[in-house]
């Protein structure tokens, strides 16, 4: 097929990029320790892993470690999510994408259920301005086993150069054209991705993301104004009808 007949995608990260920080993921641990939903014994074994993933640099710790998930439910993690927020003028840019036809990918190293209640807050927020549409997901992968997570990560956590292998593979897949497709990170661990598609964008960059996409003469984008969902009851009825999907 020719490349004129190939689809084209916008990646977004999501914490720091779509949605101000904290990351969302944080955001469920502290939710989740409130409710005293995560046994004393998860924090040792998120320990012993840390330990062992130290020698890859402290991204492989944040983004890797899942331990302390192990023995819980999705339905769990489903409750403790309230509205996500997002950058008023991240969603504008979803929504300017989205209305020309492309597809919407949030990539992320965060945990995929985690991820896909982003994705379908995005999906309310876009329905409120008369547009439906799917936000696919690629995310860290979370192995369960009799309908609980075991704390253990499906083959690599979502960051770095996995983002890169990420979005590669779903091009193949989806006649993705990646030289005309855009991604957007905030920081040096979306290089790779940034780098992986014809048109890159830094968003809110620190400085040394700043210098990088100067030297690429990347699109630069400082988004600050947060926003509470206009579609919340929406969102609260979409994530209703997923839990009940994910009931034994």
């Amino acid at each position: 097929m020719s490349s004129d007949a190939q689809r084209v995608a916008a990646f977004f990260d999501i914490d720091g990029t779509l949605v101000p920080e904290p990351s969302l993921e944080i955001r469920m641990f502290h939710n989740l320790r409130r409710r005293g939903d995560i046994p004393l014994l998860n924090y040792a074994r998120w320990g012993i892993e840390a330990v062992k993933l130290l020698p890859r640099g402290l991204a492989a710790i944040s983004q890797g470690n899942k331990s302390y998930l192990s023995g819980l439910r999705e339905e769990q993690i489903l409750e403790t999510t309230e509205t996500v927020a997002f950058f008023e003028e991240g969603v504008a840019r979803v929504e300017w994408h989205a209305r020309q036809g492309h597809e919407i990918v949030l990539v992320t190293g965060m945990a995929k259920p985690v991820a896909r209640l982003a994705a379908m807050a995005l999906e309310c927020e876009l329905e409120a301005r008369g547009l439906a549409r799917e936000i696919l997901v690629s995310a860290t992968r979370l192995e369960e086993r009799g309908g609980a997570f075991t704390g253990h990560v499906i083959g690599e956590a979502n960051f770095g150069e996995a983002k890169r292998r990420a979005i590669t593979v779903l091009a193949r897949a989806m006649q993705i054209d990646l030289r005309g497709s855009h991604g957007y990170g905030n920081t040096m661990r979306d290089v790779p991705m940034l780098k992986a598609v014809g048109r890159a964008h830094a968003v809110n960059p620190g400085g040394e993301l700043a210098r990088v996409a100067n030297e690429c003469d990347w699109m630069i984008w400082h988004w600050h104004q947060e926003r509470q969902a206009s579609s919340g009851e929406t969102f609260k009825q979409r994530m209703k009808f997923h839990m009940i999907g994910t009931r034994p």
